[in-house]
């Protein structure tokens, strides 16, 4: 059992690094606990699983409410 949840290690400052298999070509994309998103070299994007979409999501305002987005947003300011 863990003491803390293992996907807020990015929000609490430890930074790790997860791989990804590009669906496209088969190439390895490595993406940080802090970004949200990377590209590989074949052009295509691959999203971060570990940060709440709310994050880096166009259209999170829309999808989750105008006061679960705000509630939000708040929040990752403190």
């Amino acid at each position: 059992m863990t003491s803390a949840c293992p996907g807020a290690g990015g929000l609490r400052g430890n930074i790790t690094i997860s791989e990804k298999i590009c669906p496209v070509c088969g190439r390895e994309i490595e993406i940080f606990s802090c970004e949200p998103c990377a590209a590989c070299e074949c052009g295509f994007i691959a999203y971060n699983d570990r940060q709440s979409c709310i994050k880096w999501c166009a259209y999170a305002r829309e999808c989750v409410g105008e006061k679960i987005y705000q509630k939000f947003m708040k929040a990752e300011e403190m």
